[in-house]
């Protein structure tokens, strides 16, 4: 019975962060548990997991007597997310570039074809897709903590990620330099992957700098 509950918490999870991560859920507002428990068709123990989860990942903040709000993003969270990720990530794609396996490389491009999917038709997967593309990028580096880091990295940017998408064009270009990037990281050219990850990354931020100061 114990494991039936965590893997319903598991796809409540899953389901709530990507409410989160598409704003659907205000941060203005308390999450109302039990519309959210009715909403979901699931009792309010699994949800309460699943929240508890969510705060301890960043995206809900707990205020006692309150209930749960979704964290509101900031110019000055983005701002060191992405420094972290500038720090770690470039350098880890390279490394990832220079140990990849075939199948790490059928499996990097079998994410960028999921994400490529989610562009053209679930938006709301886009950030998630694109969570598990860079990820597979790093992976094959072997280095355990770097990976978790990164993935914790991402998980963090994925509302900025989603926010970063919303003007008209952007899908387009993130596209070929994910194209770009993979083509490099594929061929085992270490050097030319981390230059492209980190032109990628400030590229993102820069927009983001516009979006959420402007």
């Amino acid at each position: 019975m114990s494991i039936v509950v965590r893997t319903l918490s598991e796809q409540i999870f899953t389901i709530v962060r990507e409410q989160i991560v598409s704003g659907k859920l205000p941060v203005d507002q308390a999450i109302r548990q039990d519309a959210l428990a009715n909403q979901l068709g699931v009792s309010k123990i699994p949800l309460r997991e699943a929240l508890a989860r969510l705060e301890q990942e960043g995206l809900l903040v707990g205020q006692a007597n309150r209930g749960y709000f979704v964290r509101a993003m900031s110019s000055g969270e983005a701002e060191e997310i992405f420094a972290l990720r500038l720090a770690i990530e470039p350098d880890a794609v390279a490394a990832g570039a220079l140990s990849a396996t075939d199948a790490d490389r059928a499996a990097a491009r079998d994410g960028l074809a999921a994400l490529d999917l989610a562009a053209a038709e679930h938006l709301d997967e886009v950030a998630a897709r694109n969570r598990e593309f860079h990820i597979a990028l790093v992976r094959p580096g072997g280095r355990l903590l770097t990976t978790q880091l990164v993935e914790r990295l991402q998980i963090l940017a994925e509302r900025y990620v989603h926010k970063h998408l919303e003007p008209a064009g952007r899908e387009d270009r993130a596209h070929l330099e994910h194209a770009e990037l993979m083509t490099a990281w594929e061929s085992g050219d270490a050097d030319r992957a981390r230059a492209l990850a980190r032109a990628h990354i400030e590229g993102t931020l820069t927009d983001l700098r516009r979006q959420l100061n402007g």
